[in-house]
């Protein structure tokens, strides 16, 4: 059988316990066709770069799926049909990767690793120093 990577993006307006059951609905139309789930991710509310049927953010889920082609074309054929997708898409892979994607670890690290961001509170930092608005100077005419 083949490996597939597949992303589903979903309604903005869903809430997780709906996200959950989309996967989970992705999850027994490749199961019923002699497919198998590797992995489930759910990436969380994400922005698009572009307003999407008046969506200006997506609740995207990545399946990780080891089946045959018949399974894919059903199971995007099943994903058009549903109101709540967005767009999906579908990549054959050569091999999954280990551990978890790139997205998830990237939410990790931006997560984690945020410093101190400094120069709160009044504090100007690097932009030079303030003017009050009696030292700036107006138009000379008037």
């Amino acid at each position: 059988m083949a490996l597939y990577e597949h992303v589903f993006l979903a309604r903005q307006d869903l809430a997780q316990a709906q996200i959950d059951a989309l996967a989970e609905n992705a999850t027994q139309i490749v199961e019923g066709l002699g497919g198998k789930i590797v992995k489930t991710e759910t990436w969380g509310l994400r922005s698009l770069a572009y307003r999407i049927a008046k969506n200006r953010k997506a609740h995207y889920v990545m399946l990780e799926i080891d089946g045959p082609a018949a399974t894919i074309q059903e199971l995007e054929r099943q994903l058009a049909i549903n109101e709540d997708i967005i767009r999906y898409m579908t990549v054959r892979v050569d091999e999954h990767e280990a551990g978890p994607s790139a997205m998830m670890r990237r939410n990790e690290r931006d997560r984690g690793d945020r410093g101190d961001r400094g120069g709160r509170g009044g504090e100007r930092g690097d932009r030079g120093p303030r003017r009050d608005r009696d030292e700036t100077p107006r138009d000379a005419a008037a």
